[in-house]
C-alpha cells in the first residue's frame, strides 16, 4: 500500500501539470486580456437590418448567431426618468416622432454643440408610447419601418424572446442630462437592482467614478468609451487624446476601454491600412480590456481589405500580435463567424470542402482584369480554375481581356488609338475600340484599368494599383499556369467566334486549340481544361475537335428549363454556368425562394457553377447581412452548387478551410445558410414591394444554334465592314457594324477611366 500510495503522488503531480499546460495552452490561442476568445456586442441589436434597438433587431442578433452574443442599449432618459434604448439623444434620427408631433422641435447645447431635434426630456414615456422605429442609415433598407417596432425601455430588455448571453449598457450623456435634472446615475442605480448588467460603459470619467463602488467587476464591468481624440470628455474638460495617455488612471475606475477601430489601426487619407498602434498592447499591460467599435459591414473600410469585412475583423483578433477583447458591430453575425471559424487557421489550412474556385478575369477585385498581377494574385489566394477571356487582335494573336471591346479595361481611349473607336450596336451597346482592330504590338503596351462595376455607388477597387500589370497572350497565360501545381485547370472563354470568323477573318477556335497544343494541354496532366461559350456552335466545334471539358453559359436569367434544352446541352456539355439571380431571385434584394435550375442541372449530372461573387456589399441580397462569407455559406450548403466565380477568390477559398465545415449537427447557428424569404417575411403588407413574375424556363430554342460560319478570307482594310445577322439570345448574337469616328464618343469613353 504504501508504494502504492508513493506512485500516486508523483502521478497526480503529472495528470495535474498536464491539467494545466492544456489550460494554458487553450488560453494562450488568444492573445487577448484573459485569454479567452474576444466577445461580441451588437450594436442595438442586427441594427444592420433591422430598425436600431427595435424588439425584432434585438432577437435577430441572437437568432442568427446564438446565445453568446451581447446586446448593446445607449440609455437615453425620458421626461419622467425612464431609461429607453435609443442610439441617439435627438429621436428624429432613429423615429418617426416628427409625424406625432409636426413642428415640436427643441434645441439644447449638448456638450457644447448648439443641437436641435426630437430630445427623450422633452416626453414622459407614455407620450413616446405611439413612436414608431426607423432604419436611421439611409442605405439601408426602410422596408421593415412598416412594422411599427415600438421604443424599447431598458426593462424590457430582460423580457426579450431571445435571451443574450448579457447586456451592455451605454451611458452616453450623463452631463447633459444633469443639466436638466435628470440623473442617469440614479438610474442605472435602481434598475440594475432587478436587471444583471454585463457591462456598462461611458465616455465620461466622472459618471463611471461615480457608480464605481456599487458594482462587482466580477458581475459588471465598468469600460471607459474613448470618442475623437480631439473631443472633450465633459466630466473632466480633458480631450479623449489626452486621456489616453494615462491609462493607469483609467484603470483605477474602469476594467476596460472602448475605441474606435481607428485608434488601433489607423487609416492614411486615401483609406490604406497604417501599421498598427500599441494600443492593445499598452492597456493590456494596465490591465485593461480594449474593446473596438466602428464595425459596420456595409461603409467601407480600407482598400486593404478588399470589401471583405470578415477580413477586417480577422485583422482585430488574429494578427499574430494581439487580439482585442470584443468588438462593436451592427452585423454581430461577421465577426462571430471570424472569432469562431476562421481565427487561427494558418497559412496551410485543409480544404473541407470540394466546391471549386474559379477566377473572373484573375482576382479581378484587386487588380486590372486579366493581367499579370491579377492571375498570380488570383493562383496565391487559392484558386482552382483560372479563366482567359479569348480576344483575338487585327494579327491573329489570342490575349487574354474581359471584352473585346478595350475601353471597359484599358485606357486606349486616352492614346493615339481613340481613332478606332466604333459601333456594333448588337455585340455592345454604344462606342468601342474593339481588339481585332489593333496587333498584339499595339495591345500588349496598352495601360490595363481595374473594373469598378459598382462605381455609381462610388465604391472603387484598389486605387493604388488601378493601372498596374500587364496584358498577357494566351501563350503566356498557358505558360503561367503550367506549372502551377495548385491548380486543377484552366477555363478558356470564347465569345464572338462567329463574327471574328465570318466578319474579320479571324477563327479564334482554331487559335486556342493551337496555344493549347504547342503549350502541351492536349496530352494528359493533372490540369483540365474547360471551354466556356455561351454558344453551343462554339462547343460543338471543340467537342468535333478537341476532348475538353464543355462549359455552356446560360446568360438569361432563368428559373427552371426545359428538358429538352437540358438534354441538348448534355449533348454537348458537362458544366454550365448560371447567374446569382437563377438560382435564387429576390425582389427589392429580399430573396425570395430557390428556383428549380440548380437540382434541374445537377439530376442530369451537370455541373452548375454560379457566378458572380464579388466582395462589395451592393453585389449581395440583404439577407445576406452584407457579408460575402454567408452568401458563399448559403449558396453551396444551401443550394449544392459545384463551383464559385468569383472576381475575389481569396474570400471563396478561405471559405473551404474554415473549421466550422462538417460539424454537422454541431455547425455554429451563424453558419447556417440563410433560408430566401425569411426577411421578405418580415415586411408588412403596406410596405411590400410589387410582386415579380416568375422567372422563364430556358427553352431548347434558346440552345439550338446554325453551325458557325467558315472563315472568310478578307483582305486588309482600313475598317471593318459587316452587315451579316446572327441569331439572338444564348444564340450568335447579329452584328451590325458602322464605323463610328464621333469625337463625342471618344470623349465620352474617355471619361468613362478617369
Amino acid at each position: 500500500m504504501s508504494n502504492s500510495r508513493a506512485l500516486s503522488a508523483p502521478l497526480a503531480l503529472l495528470l495535474l501539470h498536464s491539467l494545466l499546460f492544456l489550460v494554458s495552452a487553450q488560453r494562450s490561442t488568444w492573445n487577448t486580456l484573459g485569454g479567452g476568445a474576444p466577445l461580441v456586442v451588437a450594436r442595438g441589436g442586427f441594427s444592420g437590418i433591422l430598425p436600431d434597438s427595435s424588439g425584432a433587431a434585438y432577437n435577430l442578433a441572437v437568432i442568427s448567431t446564438g446565445p453568446d452574443v451581447y446586446i448593446w442599449c445607449d440609455v437615453q432618459l425620458t421626461k419622467d426618468g425612464v431609461g429607453i434604448c435609443q442610439p441617439d439623444i435627438n429621436l428624429a434620427n432613429s423615429t418617426y416622432i416628427a409625424t406625432i408631433y409636426p413642428n415640436k422641435t427643441t434645441s439644447y447645447s449638448v456638450n457644447g454643440v448648439p443641437t436641435s431635434g426630437y430630445f427623450p426630456l422633452d416626453y414622459t414615456l407614455k407620450d413616446l408610447s405611439s413612436v414608431i422605429l426607423t432604419q436611421g442609415v439611409y442605405s439601408r433598407s426602410t422596408l421593415f419601418d412598416g412594422n411599427n417596432f415600438g421604443i424599447l425601455t431598458v426593462d424590457d430588455l430582460v423580457k426579450l424572446d431571445k435571451k443574450p448571453k448579457g447586456i451592455w449598457l451605454n451611458i452616453q450623456h450623463d452631463a447633459f442630462y444633469a443639466q436638466h435634472n435628470l440623473s442617469m446615475r440614479s438610474f442605472v442605480l435602481s434598475v440594475s437592482r432587478s436587471v444583471v448588467f454585463s457591462y456598462i460603459s461611458s465616455p465620461e470619467v466622472g459618471f463611471l467614478r461615480s457608480i464605481a463602488s456599487r458594482f462587482n467587476p466580477k458581475t459588471t464591468k465598468l469600460v471607459f468609451r474613448f470618442m475623437r481624440q480631439s473631443d472633450v470628455d465633459p466630466s473632466t474638460n480633458q480631450t479623449y487624446g489626452s486621456l489616453l495617455k494615462n491609462l493607469t488612471f483609467i484603470k483605477t475606475f474602469a476594467s476596460g476601454i472602448l475605441v474606435p477601430k481607428g485608434y488601433i489601426w489607423p487609416v492614411d487619407a486615401t483609406l490604406y491600412l497604417q501599421s498598427h498602434t500599441s494600443l492593445v498592447s499598452d492597456a493590456h499591460k494596465a490591465g485593461l480590456e480594449v474593446f473596438a467599435s466602428d464595425f459596420v459591414n456595409d461603409v467601407p473600410s480600407s482598400f486593404n481589405y478588399s470589401y471583405d469585412p470578415l477580413a477586417e475583423y480577422l485583422q482585430f483578433v488574429d494578427n499574430g500580435d494581439f487580439s482585442v477583447d470584443g468588438v462593436l458591430s451592427d452585423f454581430p453575425i461577421t465577426p462571430f463567424e471570424a472569432i469562431g471559424c476562421f481565427a487561427h487557421l494558418g497559412t496551410n489550412a485543409t480544404k473541407k470542402d470540394k466546391t471549386l474556385v474559379i477566377s473572373k478575369y484573375g482576382a479581378s477585385g484587386d487588380y486590372p482584369a486579366c493581367t499579370d498581377l491579377a492571375y498570380n494574385k488570383a493562383i496565391s489566394d487559392g484558386v482552382d480554375v483560372l479563366d482567359c477571356p479569348v480576344q483575338m487582335s487585327k494579327d491573329g494573336t489570342p490575349f487574354c481581356l474581359n471584352s473585346i471591346d478595350l475601353i471597359e479595361s484599358t485606357t486606349v481611349a486616352q492614346s493615339s488609338f481613340s481613332k478606332f473607336a466604333m459601333t456594333i450596336p448588337e455585340i455592345k451597346s454604344g462606342s468601342g475600340i474593339f481588339a481585332f482592330n489593333l496587333t498584339w504590338n499595339d495591345i500588349k503596351i496598352l495601360t490595363p484599368s481595374i473594373l469598378n462595376p459598382f462605381a455609381k455607388y462610388r465604391l472603387f477597387r484598389n486605387p493604388r494599383s488601378k493601372n498596374a500589370g500587364t496584358l498577357l497572350a494566351l501563350s503566356d497565360f498557358l505558360s503561367l499556369t503550367k506549372n502551377q501545381t495548385s491548380l486543377s485547370g484552366v477555363a478558356i472563354i470564347v465569345e464572338n467566334a462567329a463574327y471574328l470568323a465570318d466578319k474579320q477573318g479571324l477563327s479564334v477556335i482554331d487559335a486556342v486549340i493551337g496555344a493549347l497544343s504547342k503549350a502541351g494541354y492536349d496530352k494528359p496532366g493533372s490540369q483540365k481544361v474547360y471551354i466556356q461559350s455561351t454558344n453551343s456552335s462554339v462547343l460543338l466545334k471543340f467537342k468535333e475537335k478537341t476532348s475538353y471539358e464543355l462549359v455552356y453559359k446560360i446568360d438569361e436569367t432563368v428559373g427552371d428549363a426545359a428538358n429538352a434544352a437540358v438534354e441538348d446541352i448534355k449533348s454537348f456539355a458537362s458544366s454550365v454556368v448560371v447567374n446569382k439571380d437563377s438560382v435564387i431571385p429576390n425582389n427589392n434584394l429580399f430573396l425570395t425562394a430557390y428556383t428549380n435550375i440548380v437540382p434541374k442541372l445537377k439530376n442530369a449530372n451537370l455541373s452548375v457553377f454560379v457566378e458572380t461573387f464579388s466582395n462589395e456589399f451592393v453585389s449581395q441580397a440583404w439577407d445576406f447581412f452584407s457579408d460575402p462569407t454567408v452568401e458563399i455559406n448559403s449558396y453551396i450548403e444551401g443550394a449544392q452548387i459545384d463551383g464559385i466565380i468569383t472576381d475575389f477568390p481569396k474570400t471563396a477559398d478561405r471559405y473551404r478551410r474554415n473549421k466550422c465545415l462538417g460539424l454537422g449537427d454541431n455547425k455554429p447557428t451563424y453558419m447556417e445558410p440563410v433560408q430566401p424569404g425569411g426577411l421578405f417575411g418580415l415586411i408588412t403588407k403596406e410596405f411590400l414591394p410589387p410582386a415579380e413574375a416568375p422567372l422563364p424556363p430556358l427553352t431548347e430554342s434558346e440552345v439550338a444554334e446554325s453551325p458557325l460560319p467558315p472563315v472568310a478570307k478578307i483582305a486588309p482594310a482600313s475598317s471593318p465592314n459587316a452587315r451579316t445577322k446572327f441569331p439572338q439570345g444564348n444564340s450568335q448574337p447579329k452584328v451590325t457594324v458602322c464605323f463610328f469616328l464621333s469625337t463625342l464618343a471618344v470623349f465620352i469613353a474617355s471619361l468613362l477611366l478617369l
